[in-house]
């Protein structure tokens, strides 16, 4: 698989259970702590090997243009990650403030979403060759599993 396929296959991953999470009401307390903490885990593993390895790529095969948008990638994950994540954590699954808070982290990974799958992508696609998105691709196969493998250890994302 390579890089851009396997983003992809993330970002459906994660769509769905956004969606999953927005559509529970306050009496899913269980399903809603659930969800948030494999989203948690989930778009972590993700994060991390956009920027660790498929970013910089682009960045470097680029010119300004991409530099832009690498920075611009990166603020989206820490307005995720760092911001919007920790208040749903600390909110109680069962109130009307969790609901808030899961539709505006929704909201803005699909945001993010369509600006890669639009813009970034499809300029990745025309910077780096085939061979090159391949092994980007198994490289960052091999960094999720290792994240994916540490989360699973670790359990309890809310105790970050």
């Amino acid at each position: 698989m390579d890089a851009i396929q396997l983003l992809k296959s993330d970002h459906k991953e994660v769509k769905g259970l956004l969606e999953e999470l927005s559509e529970t009401t306050s009496r899913a307390v269980k399903r809603r702590a659930e969800l948030i903490d494999t989203i948690q885990h989930k778009l972590h593993a993700h994060t991390t090997i956009e920027e660790e390895i498929f970013y910089p790529a682009y960045r470097e095969a680029g010119g300004k243009e991409q530099e832009k948008m690498y920075y611009e990638a990166l603020e989206e994950h820490r307005a995720a990650e760092d911001l919007v994540l920790p208040d749903l954590f600390k909110t109680e699954p069962n109130s009307e403030k969790f609901s808030g808070r899961a539709k505006v982290l929704k909201e803005l990974i699909e945001h993010h979403i369509e600006e890669e799958e639009g813009d970034l992508f499809k300029q990745a696609k025309q910077l780096l060759d085939k061979a090159t998105l391949q092994s980007l691709g198994e490289s960052m196969a091999e960094r999720k599993k290792e994240l994916l493998a540490q989360g699973k250890q670790g359990n309890g994302a809310r105790d970050n």
